[in-house]
């Protein structure tokens, strides 16, 4: 981690600073660990600040008063959770890896490599695969022929891109992550039993699954400029045209993207999510974790669905949404209320029925 003057971590921050600034800081710490030299306390709450006896420099919001806590500097932000963004990435630790091949990589001869690209041990990468330039491959990663990895692009130990992969500028791809699979997509002879299920109501008139013919997947999967995806997540490539992923998204680790599925730009889908083929999602999109997306449903943009709700239909831009069926979060609210009103309804209706069997003469 670098060694930084408060003075000059308060300009990497474009924030203002009180008190010494030329004291040296080398990390960012929770407040109660803030008692050793060098050490800089991220107290940006009521409950931190509360921690900060025996701390030197703190990260502080604006307007605190730094002198009640004795520390030697502060910092001052206006918004303490973008400022954190800032810090992490001020103190983050370089990853140690060279420019050019290592020796037990193998690069096919028919693959390009951009300049200052560097390729970690035991990578694959395979004929006609293009690495652009300061892109960072490390270990036991293996990329398809004729993949495209952009410049800049840290891809982590594990990874598997499937061949004619496209992935933007600076994405991060983090551990064990697979882009590019088969999709999951099956037919059978004759109309089946989910076709017949979607198409009628309570029991179908289908055939049983008794031969399954696999439709396979000739799109691939683009990804974005500045996308990233966490570890242990899939994302199925198309059947006729590419999977996509917007510039800017975020995926959590262990997301299941489906076959054709197209997402738009700066979404969130936490961890869990799971998205099913030919499903189309919006700019701005937030997705809860374990949130469920249905095959062929459109959500618009700036659309937030809570944690472990199930989407079922399509919805409007906007909109947020909760619950099993995923519903508007005022009437999920309501059927909560209800739901939890039930036991003492349930009284009530034991207690008038015994009064109406009293008034009844027992009968």
């Amino acid at each position: 981690m670098p060694n930084l003057t408060v003075e000059a971590l308060a300009k990497a921050l474009a924030a203002s600073f009180e008190g010494d600034g030329s004291v040296v800081v080398s990390r960012p710490v929770h407040p109660g660990d803030a008692g050793a030299e060098g050490t800089i306390a991220v107290a940006t709450s009521p409950e931190f600040v509360a921690q900060l006896e025996g701390a030197h420099v703190a990260l502080l919001a604006e307007g605190a008063d730094w002198r009640a806590y004795g520390l030697k500097a502060a910092i001052f932000v206006g918004r303490p959770r973008y400022a954190l963004s800032g810090v992490t990435t001020v103190f983050t630790p370089e990853i140690s890896l060279e420019s050019g091949v290592h020796p037990t990589a193998f690069v096919d001869p028919a693959a390009t490599l951009g300049e200052g690209a560097a390729i970690g041990p035991f990578v694959y990468i395979g004929a006609g695969a293009s690495v652009g330039a300061k892109a960072r491959i490390l270990s036991h990663v293996s990329v398809g022929a004729d993949a495209v990895v952009g410049d800049d692009a840290l891809i982590h130990a594990g990874v598997r891109i499937a061949e004619r992969v496209t992935i933007g500028d600076r994405a991060i791809i983090h551990q064990n992550a697979v882009i590019g699979a088969d999709g999951f997509s099956f037919v059978t002879p004759q109309m089946g039993a989910v076709e017949a299920a979607k198409a009628g109501a309570g029991s179908h008139s289908g055939t049983q699954n008794t031969s399954l013919a696999r439709i396979h997947s000739l799109g691939a999967v683009t990804l974005g400029d500045d996308v990233e995806i966490g570890a242990g997540t899939t994302i199925d490539r198309g059947t006729l045209t590419d999977t996509r992923v917007g510039d800017g998204t975020k995926l959590d680790n262990q997301v299941q993207i489906g076959h054709n599925v197209q997402i738009g730009r700066t979404c969130m889908l936490c961890a869990q999510v799971g998205v099913a083929g030919s499903a189309v999602i919006g700019d701005r999109v937030v997705l809860g974790g374990k949130v469920g997306v249905a095959d062929h449903i459109k959500i618009g943009s700036d659309v937030l669905v809570g944690a472990a709700s199930a989407v079922a239909t399509n919805i409007a831009p906007r909109n947020i949404m909760m619950g099993v069926p995923a519903v508007k979060r005022d009437e999920a609210l309501r059927g909560i209320m209800a739901q939890r009103r039930l036991p003492r309804l349930f009284d009530t209706v034991d207690a008038l029925k015994k009064r109406l069997s009293a008034l009844d003469g027992g009968r």
